[in-house]
């Protein structure tokens, strides 16, 4: 009955469940699970029978029957449903965020379950020929390992790999444990140019984790009546409103190298008729700082169209734009990302591999170019200080209790989350609220393109090839319609036959 609101805990789920048997749950009205993260984002799990206890200070009979008794179980549920959804709706009204509740995130439910029906069509040729593939780079890899290491050995045992690397070979251990020497990534990217077998570590590494997670992985969950990978969209998993994806987890194939990058060349439209089109946010995050942070060196870069990493190198290293070399703008989105994540000197030196001193010669000349960055920073700690809390553009709140601790690490650790989260936050609920457009307006217009996949700041729409055009306008126009910030919000859109093609 499309009169009467359905109420649930996990309606997403009902939704995908129901939908097997040809039965549709619309409206949703509410959704206890979704409440309850919105109110504690850092919470992590939001079992009914947890939040029954926490919120009403009772259990839940009949919750654990099983069998005939069953429907105790499913009764159970109802009684806390209807119980919960007053006391979680005032807690949403006192801390302001019913708008969000009801604007962006119970009408992603489901956009969320439409995107995870759908799913996205996998070709298992190209799967087995990079399988094929990379069988014979690690062939090959560990090959010239043995070769290095002067002997053969277990590449894959800590224990041995530890002998090889620092008894026999005598390089100086970075990282010892209770069991031995560490001989993990980030031990190994230290010992970076030290030995040619570390550049061929780190690729074996990188090769047998895309391999096993990512080709041979992708093979064995690919739904055998669908043909298509469903990936399960996450809502109320990252404490900053960002969304996440499991089974599998397709926000995590690794595009930096172009071994990588070949994974996305297996995902493709259902058939000839279609197409991809993905539209990417163009630097989303540090539109977001400039807007909330109100600088106005930042906010006039994005005005006049300019490179934002250009124009960083050109003030950080005070020279004129047009002399702005390679080497210097990569440096400078180094800073412009690190500032985003409230990075200290120390790690933008790690990051780019330069003396400390340096590396904070670099942030203290960013502050003085933007000093409403710099602002922005203080009184955001300070306020979080104060309320125990930040929030996003939309009222999204982030609780941060290791802000007053007394220990350093932790109370730093607290200062960076409140430095990140507003502009991380905000990027997320723009891009939800882009998200709710898009889905709406493909459906009002009765078109057979689908949205089937969100990662980070990007949308793919499978596209029928006759709706392309109109497509590609309506993606850019809800999202670059999202929010109104005080800068231009650009998306770049492009359109292929696999999703490593779109790029």
């Amino acid at each position: 009955d499309p009169k009467v609101l359905k109420e649930g805990h996990d309606i997403k789920q009902d939704i995908l469940l129901l939908r097997r048997y040809g039965i549709e749950v619309s409206p949703v009205g509410f959704d206890t699970m979704i409440a309850a993260y919105l109110l504690n984002p850092s919470k992590g799990s939001y079992r009914i029978r947890d939040l029954t206890q926490e919120y009403l200070g009772t259990g839940m009979d009949g919750y654990d029957a099983k069998g005939a008794d069953q429907v105790q179980k499913y009764g159970a549920t109802v009684k806390a449903v209807s119980e919960l959804k007053p006391v979680l709706a005032e807690k949403l009204e006192e801390c302001e965020m019913l708008e969000l509740y009801y604007n962006i995130e119970l009408p992603l439910v489901r956009v969320l379950a439409d995107m995870e029906y759908e799913g996205f069509s996998v070709d298992k040729g190209i799967l087995e020929v990079l399988s094929h593939d990379f069988a014979k780079q690690i062939e090959a890899l560990t090959a010239d390992i043995y070769r290095y290491a002067g002997e053969e050995f277990n590449i894959n045992s800590t224990k041995q790999l530890g002998t090889i690397l620092f008894d026999k070979l005598g390089l100086t251990a970075v990282k010892k444990t209770k069991t031995g020497y560490s001989t993990d990534v980030k031990v190994l990217e230290q010992l970076y140019g030290k030995h040619p077998i570390i550049e061929k570590l780190l690729e074996y590494r990188q090769i047998v984790k895309l391999k096993s997670t990512y080709v041979d992985g992708l093979i064995g969950i690919i739904n055998p009546e669908t043909g298509r990978i469903h990936t399960k969209l996450n809502q109320t998993v990252t404490a900053t409103g960002r969304l996440s994806s499991t089974e599998p987890n397709l926000q995590n194939i690794p595009i930096k190298t172009e071994n990588g990058r070949q994974i996305r060349k297996v995902f493709v439209p259902r058939s000839d008729e279609y197409t991809l089109v993905d539209a990417d946010y163009s630097q989303i995050e540090l539109r977001v700082l400039a807007h909330i942070s109100g600088d106005n060196g930042l906010i006039d870069t994005f005005k006049k169209n300019e490179d934002i990493h250009t124009r960083t190198a050109s003030e950080v290293f005070g020279i004129d734009i047009k002399d702005v070399t390679p080497l210097m703008r990569g440096r400078a989105k180094a800073v412009n990302f690190g500032i985003i994540y409230g990075m200290s000197d120390y790690g933008l030196s790690q990051d780019l591999k330069i003396p400390r001193k340096e590396a904070k010669k670099y942030i203290d000349s960013y502050f003085a170019r933007y000093p409403g960055v710099k602002q922005y920073m203080t009184d955001i700690v300070e306020a979080a200080r104060t309320d125990g809390y930040v929030r996003t553009i939309m009222n999204r709140r982030r609780y941060i209790p290791e802000i007053t601790s007394r220990n350093a690490v932790k109370r730093n650790f607290g200062e960076r989350i409140a430095m990140n989260t507003p502009i991380q936050g905000s990027a997320a609920d723009l891009i939800k609220i882009a998200m709710i457009k898009v889905h709406s307006e493909l459906k009002r217009r009765n078109l057979k393109s689908r949205l089937i996949l969100q990662v980070h700041d990007e949308l793919i729409v499978e596209t029928h090839k006759s709706e392309l055009q109109e497509v590609k306008k309506l993606v850019e126009e809800c999202m670059e319609n999202a929010i109104k910030l005080s800068v231009p919000v650009i998306v770049e859109i492009s359109s292929g036959d696999n999703w490593y093609n779109v790029k």
